[in-house]
C-alpha cells in the first residue's frame, strides 16, 4: 500500500546463470532450490538408450564374457524386500562400461525371467579375478549369501567413498546421481507405483530402465567421486575390506537367552511400579511423572526447590537438573525420579524392544552403519546394541541376557584408554607420553599434580584427574568441571592450571589443532580421514567455541575409530588363517566381542590381544583388556 517510486520489474531477480548455480547447489544439497528455480533444465543425464534386458542363456553367456574384460562390474540387486534376512532376487544389474548396462530378470512374478540365470550368475559374482563395485554392497552381499550365493572381489562402494569425501552429506544413489552425475534417477516409488511397491509384479521391460540404471550409476561414480591419496588408500584397505566383515557380523548375530529377558523384563516391571508407589507417597497424590510440565510444578513451585535451567517450555528437570538436586538437597525425589528414569528406559528402550527382534537361533541381529557418523565410528539400530549401559546393576543384568551358544565362549577385548593414548601420541613429547611408556597410572599422575602432591592425594582427586583427562578432549571448562566434581569454579579452574603445568603439550596439541582446521576447513586424523569443521571463523561466540571442541576432539576420536576398524580387520583376518570357528559378534565403542568354541577360547583371546596392539604404532604402546565368559556381562 506504499508509494515506493518503483515497479516490480525494477527489483525482480534477473539472468540466473543456470548451470552455475546449478553445480552449486548440488554440491551444496540444495536439492529444493534446484527443483524451484528450474534448474532441472541444465542436468546433463545419463544416455540410456544403451541399457539391455537379457532374456536368454545364450545372450547372458556372450555378456558375461564382455563384462569379464572390464577393469571392474558394478553390481546392483533387485528384491522383494529391505530386510535382507527375508529379501529373495527378482533381478540383478550389472554395468562394465560407460555406455552400456544390462538387467538379467530372475524372479518377476509374472514371468518372462532368464532361465537358469544364476547358474553362470552364481561363478560370476563368486569370481575374485572380477573386480565388483557398488552402491550399499553390504545390503547385496547378504542377500546374495541369502540364497545362497556369495559376492567376491569387492574393490568400490560409492556409498562409503562419499562417505570419506563428504561425512556431512547423505549418500544414497539419487543424491550422489545429482552431484556427480548430474542426473536425476528414475525414483522406486514412481517405477512401482502401478504395482503398490512390489517390484517383483513388475514386467521385465517395466523393470529395465530402473534396474540398468541403479548399476549404471554406480559404475559411473566410482571414478566420478575423487579422494585425495592418503583418503584413498582409506578407502582401499579399511573401509572396503570391512564392508564384508560388518556383513558377517550382521548375519551371524549374537544369541539371547529369551526366558532370562523376560524374566528381567518383569522384574524391571515391578521395580516400576515400586518406584512409582514411592515417588506418590512423597509427593502426597498421583501424576504423570513422566509430565516435565507436572514434575517442575512439583520440584519447583511446591517443593520450592531453585530452578537450576530454564528452557522455552519451562523449568528443565533433565538428568543433570536431576543429579545436581539429588546433591544439594536432601528431598529423596529427585534421585528416585533419576532411578525410575532409568529403570523404565531399560525395561522401554531395551528389554522389550530386544525381544522382538530375537530371530532365527535365539539371536539378534543388529544393523551397523558404516557412513552415518561424521568421526568415523560405526554405529548401530534395529536394535542400536551399543548404548546398552554398563555401569549401573540394571544395565549389567541386560548384557548377562546376552550369551554364547552351546559349547562356546563370548570373548571381548577392549582398548585401554584408546583416546588419551592418542592424545599423549599428538602431542609428541611430555608427561603423558612418558606416563604411557613406563606403564604408570596416568589418573593417579594427574590426581596428584592438581592435589599438590602424593601426600594430599584422595580418590577424590582421582575422580577430579579422570575428569579432566578425558574431559578436555572434549572441550571441558571450567565451569562444567566444577559442575561434574560439585566443587566451586575458582577450585575447578585451579585444577586445570595445574593439568596444563604438567601436561603443556595437551595445550599446545588444542590450539594448533584448532588453526589447523581453521586453516584447512577440516581435521584430520592419523590415517587421514578428514571431517569438515564449520563455524570456526563464527562471530558468534558459542558456535565458534562448538567449532572448536570439535576440531579438537574429531582427530583423537577419528583416530580411534580408525584404529578400531584396522583392528577388526587384522582379527578377522587373524582368525581366518588359523583356520578358527571363532566369529566377531559386535563392535562396541572400543570393545570387539566374539564368540568362539570353548577349546579355542585361549588362542582366539591371544590373537585379539595381539593383533589389535598392533593395529597402529603410536608414541606411546596400546593396551587392550581381555575378558572370556559365558555372558557378555561375565566377560567385564
Amino acid at each position: 500500500d506504499m508509494d515506493l517510486n518503483i515497479g516490480i520489474e525494477e527489483v525482480t531477480l534477473t539472468g540466473i546463470k543456470g548451470e552455475q548455480c546449478l553445480n552449486m547447489f548440488l554440491e551444496l544439497g540444495f536439492r529444493r532450490l534446484v527443483k524451484d528455480l528450474n534448474l532441472e533444465q541444465y542436468l546433463q543425464g545419463l544416455d540410456q538408450s544403451a541399457y539391455e534386458l537379457v532374456e536368454n542363456e545364450a545372450r547372458l553367456t556372450n555378456v558375461l564374457d564382455e563384462l569379464r574384460n572390464s577393469k571392474y562390474v558394478s553390481v546392483d540387486l533387485e528384491t522383494t524386500s529391505l530386510d535382507t534376512n527375508a529379501a529373495d532376487i527378482v533381478g540383478i544389474s550389472l554395468c562394465g562400461d560407460k555406455k552400456k548396462a544390462y538387467y538379467i530378470p530372475i524372479g518377476h512374478e509374472g514371468g518372462g525371467n532368464c532361465p537358469e540365470a544364476m547358474t553362470q550368475l552364481g561363478p560370476f559374482l563368486a569370481d575374485e579375478s572380477i573386480f565388483k563395485v557398488g552402491q550399499n554392497l553390504k545390503y547385496d552381499l547378504k542377500v546374495l549369501w541369502r540364497n545362497g550365493y556369495s559376492l567376491n572381489g569387492i574393490k568400490g562402494d560409492s556409498m562409503l567413498k562419499d562417505y570419506l569425501r563428504s561425512p556431512d552429506q547423505k549418500h544414497n544413489l539419487d543424491r550422489l546421481a545429482l552431484r556427480y552425475l548430474q542426473h536425476n534417477c528414475v525414483s522406486y516409488d514412481a517405477a512401482t507405483k502401478h504395482v503398490d511397491g512390489h517390484f517383483e509384479r513388475l514386467s521385465p521391460n517395466e523393470a529395465l530402465k530402473y534396474a540398468a540404471e541403479d548399476a549404471h550409476v554406480a559404475f559411473l561414480l566410482q571414478d566420478a567421486i575423487e579422494l585425495e591419496p592418503s583418503v584413498t588408500k582409506l578407502y582401499d584397505e579399511v573401509e572396503i575390506p570391512l564392508l564384508s566383515i560388518i556383513a558377517e557380523m550382521e548375519r551371524t548375530g549374537i544369541m539371547v537367552d529369551h526366558d532370562k529377558l523376560v524374566t528381567h523384563s518383569k522384574s524391571l516391571g515391578e521395580r516400576i511400579e515400586e518406584l512409582e508407589s514411592e515417588i506418590y507417597d512423597i509427593v502426597g497424590r498421583k501424576f504423570n511423572i513422566n509430565s516435565t510440565k507436572q514434575l517442575a510444578t512439583i520440584l519447583f513451585e511446591e517443593r520450592e526447590h531453585t530452578p537450576i535451567k530454564k528452557t522455552k517450555s519451562g523449568y528443565s528437570t533433565g538428568v543433570k537438573v536431576l543429579q545436581e538436586l539429588s546433591k544439594t538437597t536432601t528431598d529423596p525425589l529427585p534421585k528416585l525420579i533419576l532411578d525410575y528414569r532409568e529403570v523404565a528406559k531399560l525395561k522401554s528402550t531395551y528389554l522389550d524392544p530386544l525381544s522382538k527382534h530375537i530371530g532365527e537361533g535365539n539371536r539378534i541381529r543388529t544393523s551397523f552403519h558404516q557412513a552415518l557418523t561424521e568421526t568415523g565410528r560405526l554405529s548401530s539400530s534395529d536394535p542400536n546394541l551399543q548404548n546398552i549401559p554398563i555401569k549401573t546393576e540394571t544395565g549389567r543384568k541386560v548384557r548377562a541376557c546376552f550369551v554364547a551358544k552351546e559349547g562356546h565362549q563370548l570373548i571381548s577385548a577392549d582398548y585401554s584408554q584408546i583416546e588419551l593414548r592418542i592424545l599423549a601420541h599428538f602431542c609428541k613429547t611430555g608427561g603423558l607420553v612418558d606416563a604411557f611408556q613406563l606403564g604408570q597410572d596416568v589418573h593417579q599422575l594427574t590426581g596428584e599434580q592438581i592435589a599438590g602432591g602424593r601426600l594430599f592425594y584422595t580418590e577424590e582427586h582421582r575422580r577430579a584427574a579422570k575428569a579432566i583427562n578425558y574431559g578436555l578432549m572434549y572441550g571441558m571448562s571450567a565451569f562444567r568441571l566444577s559442575k561434574e566434581l560439585g566443587i566451586a569454579v575458582k577450585e575447578a579452574a585451579s585444577y586445570m592450571d595445574s593439568y596444563f603445568e604438567q601436561y603443556p603439550q595437551v595445550k599446545h596439541y588444542m590450539s594448533s589443532a584448532i588453526d589447523r582446521a581453521t586453516e584447512k576447513g577440516y581435521s584430520e586424523t592419523l590415517f587421514g580421514r578428514r571431517r569438515p569443521i564449520f563455524g570456526l571463523k563464527a562471530k558468534n561466540k558459542i558456535e565458534r567455541e562448538a567449532a572448536q571442541r570439535l576440531a579438537m576432539n574429531s582427530p583423537i576420536q577419528g583416530t580411534a575409530a580408525d584404529i578400531m576398524k584396522i583392528g577388526m580387520i587384522r582379527v578377522h583376518s587373524a582368525l581366518n588363517k588359523s583356520n578358527l570357528a571363532a566369529r566377531i559378534l559386535l563392535q562396541v565403542h572400543d570393545e570387539i566381542v566374539i564368540e568362539a568354541p570353548i577349546e579355542e577360547s585361549e588362542k582366539v583371546a591371544k590373537i585379539l590381544a595381539d593383533e589389535l596392539t598392533k593395529a597402529a604404532e603410536l608414541r606411546v604402546p596400546l593396551e587392550v583388556n581381555v575378558g572370556i565368559g559365558k555372558t557378555w556381562n561375565d566377560i567385564h
